[in-house]
């Protein structure tokens, strides 16, 4: 690579800087003395550079770097420095130093037993490889004595008539065999005593070390260059060492720049050097004046052809400072279809809700954990793409914590969710009425218990003396102080926008009043709510779509997983992350990248994490532990305890029998009228489409009836239909 030039359009006088080694980190960034702007590297030249990337085979085995481990919660350093912490944070604790030396221990008894397997053969191959060696030893030795290197000279001299000259050479060539088989026959003698001193005197384990150092000497100088006896038992890592070069290449490639227009050149603002993790290349790119971060963030799939890696590997990291500059970095390998494995929940032990949840890994392998107090939480993706398991990972993090009340809305009502009726207060499946009752009056009682829990902990706080709650919010200590009226609760709602799409409007608005409530206040006082959906707009009419949005917009926290189209990537993540490089639309797709996506608004850095896995038998068996750490705790309540969370399940056909009376039919209007005078506790605001809806979902008809002397029928029941019915689920 050539030697950089200054930049002659540069407004501050620039310093070159010198390329570093490739694959070099740390080197030195070197300053612009007038402090004016920032080292710029010109490379207007590079596009007559034929060599586009360097390729670093069979490194160093022990070189490869561990995964940084951040500890707990997500904190990023500050990606412009190049201070190393005295001693990782990994290694600060206990337990961190025990999980170093496990995993340094699990890796060196697999070389073990890898190596142990192949014992007998590598002992095969020593002694073949080692016969080989001594007879190539014997005849380096015999042509030294002979001085064949020699012989090249007798020829010439013979070939041009020079008796002389040849007379010459033939005598220093007996000089000096002479010399040298005094020298071998030595040789020979003492190799010869030291056998028959080895026969008379050594033990067998002295042939045996004598055998342990020759057979792999004379192994190594026998076997040809490119078969090694002994094989590496891990895969060596290839990857491709970027220069300054390439990265040029492909920015004028993707069209973010020139390099012989003026002031088209793109520059960079540090040498290249690899990231602290070791995982990748990184440098700070300077655009060209006029082109910004949203023009590289449209081109990265170009940019990663020009770097020829995949869209995967390539990050783009925003400067705040200028909209020009960013930080480049793309790993050796692809770091998404790397699975995250299983979730360390799996130990069964018991967690505290007021400590990070772990949630996967990121790009670079540090570990993502999230706090899930005072914040709300959006899932959003296409179906089959992990949303469902990476809600259900937080879900069961609350459930290992016994002080935590659980509620678990599954408006799919998919089998995801079953074995959460072990520990769940509330637990509501689906939107059609069933033997469970009511799923929607079900779910609107447990807004409204909700509701009622968050004004009482406020009230309740707003009692307390500024000395025990000095910043008049919830705290751990006080909810250890008064568990009955303080603690958290989690509300999962899996497809919430099922209950956004109901027949019944009223039904629609009241739930959507009372989940923006939650949302808006629910955070502060200790709920957390968790919602996940494959249809993040599009829902709704009016005051509902617009509840609806506001609800979907108001979380805090969003992890989009693939996305179908850019605009459900932007109704998920928000308007804002696609400028700042985040599409999920974008995302791989494939088995490897299951539970892939953005995780946006839990810290300044947006990170791309692969979560852990916990299948459906990993729920079954956490949620078994959760319900014996609630029993042994004593709070198993509510629906896992088998009682009656909030208003008595409908029997729908019982009671429309029982409002009948000795009418032999009525009207849908007249039914609900009755309903709600006569049974307000259960049919309270009921209106008639909700009644006859319910009705027809049981296999009661809606027929014309004629009532009070009506010229024109309306619709209604009979009450011999509704008998039947009622007889035929009692059969069933």
């Amino acid at each position: 690579m050539s030697d950089p030039t200054t930049n002659p359009t540069a407004d501050a006088e620039v310093i070159p800087l010198r390329p570093a080694p490739f694959g070099s980190a740390g080197d030195d960034i070197i300053a612009n003395p007038t402090g004016s702007d920032a080292p710029v590297r010109d490379a207007a030249s590079a596009a007559d550079i034929d060599t586009s990337f360097e390729v670093q085979f069979d490194p160093e085995p022990d070189a490869e770097p561990e995964p940084v481990d951040d500890g707990i919660g997500y904190l990023l350093d500050d990606p412009d420095g190049d201070a190393y912490p005295v001693i990782p944070e990994n290694l600060r604790s206990a337990a961190g130093v025990g999980e170093a030396i496990g995993r340094h221990a699990r890796r060196l008894a697999h070389r073990a037993a890898f190596h142990g397997v192949r014992a007998p053969r590598y002992a095969l191959l020593a002694v073949l490889w080692g016969t080989v060696g001594l007879w190539r030893l014997i005849d380096r030795q015999l042509k030294w004595w002979w001085v064949s290197e020699q012989d090249y000279l007798r020829s010439l001299a013979i070939a041009s008539g020079d008796s002389r000259e040849w007379y010459k050479l033939h005598r220093e060539v007996k000089d000096t065999r002479r010399v040298r088989g005094t020298i071998l026959a030595g040789q020979a003698f003492a190799v010869l005593a030291a056998l028959l001193l080895l026969v008379k005197l050594a033990p067998w384990w002295g042939w045996l070390a004598v055998a342990g150092v020759v057979v792999p000497w004379l192994a190594h100088l026998g076997r040809p260059e490119d078969h090694p006896i002994i094989v590496p038992a891990v895969t060596v890592p290839r990857f491709r060492l970027l220069n300054h070069d390439v990265v040029l290449r492909a920015y004028y490639a993707a069209g973010l720049g020139h390099p012989d227009k003026p002031n088209q050149q793109v520059t960079f603002e540090t040498t290249m050097s690899r990231t602290k993790e070791g995982q990748g290349s990184q440098v700070k790119v300077v655009l060209p004046h006029g082109t910004g971060f949203d023009d590289v963030v449209k081109a990265k799939k170009e940019l990663a052809s020009g770097l020829d890696v995949a869209p995967s590997q390539v990050y783009l990291t925003h400067d705040p400072t200028s909209h020009r500059r960013h930080t480049l970095t793309v790993t050796d390998r692809d770091p998404l279809a790397v699975p995250a494995g299983k979730t360390p929940l799996l130990d069964c032990k018991p967690r505290n809700i007021w400590r990070p949840a772990p949630f996967g890994l990121d790009e670079h392998s540090r570990k993502v954990t999230l706090t899930l107090l005072w914040i709300s939480i959006l899932i959003g993706a296409q179906p089959r793409k992990g949303k469902t398991f990476s809600a259900r990972l937080l879900a069961l993090y609350a459930a290992l914590d016994p002080s935590v009340r659980l509620s678990v809305v599954d408006g799919k009502n998919s089998p995801d969710w079953n074995k959460f009726a072990m520990v769940a207060y509330h637990f509501i499946r689906g939107t059609v009425p069933g033997r469970a009752g009511d799923p929607v009056r079900q779910l609107i009682d447990a807004l409204s218990e909700i509701k009622r829990h968050i004004i009482d902990t406020n009230d309740f706080l707003s009692t307390l003396s500024p000395e025990e709650c000095p910043e008049g919010k919830l705290t751990e200590e006080l909810c250890r102080r008064y568990p009955k009226r303080l603690f958290i609760w989690m509300l999962v709602m899996e497809e919430f926008q099922n209950y956004f799409e109901l027949p019944d409007q009223d039904d629609n608005k009241q739930i959507a009043e009372l989940l923006s409530f939650i949302l808006a206040v629910g955070p502060s006082s200790g709920v957390i709510l968790l919602s996940s959906s494959q249809k993040p707009s599009g829902v709704g009419a009016g005051d509902v779509q617009r509840l609806f949005n506001r609800y979907r917009d108001n979380h805090a926290v969003r992890f989009a997983l693939r996305c179908g189209n850019r605009n459900v990537s932007d109704a998920i993540l928000g308007g804002d992350a696609y400028s700042e490089g985040f599409d999920a639309s974008a995302l791989p797709v494939g088995k490897p990248y299951l539970g892939v996506g953005y995780l946006y608004g839990a810290a300044d850095e947006t990170p791309t994490v692969r979560t852990h896995l916990a299948d459906h038998g990993d729920a079954e068996k956490i949620l078994t532990a959760a319900r014996r750490l609630r029993e042994r705790a004593g709070t198993i309540a509510g629906y896992a305890a088998g009682e009656d969370t909030g208003t008595p399940d409908r029997d729908v056909l019982a009671d429309v029998l029982a409002v009948f009376g000795s009418d032999p039919a009525l009207h849908w209007t007249e039914l609900a009228e009755r309903l709600a005078g006569q049974i307000g506790d259960r049919w309270a605001d009921v209106t008639a489409g909700a009644v006859s809806e319910q009705c027809r979902a049981l296999g009661v008809p809606s027929v014309d009836v004629k009532r009070n002397g009506a010229k024109t029928p309306r619709k209604g029941c009979r009450k011999d239909a509704v008998q039947r019915a009622a007889d035929t689920g009692a059969a069933g």
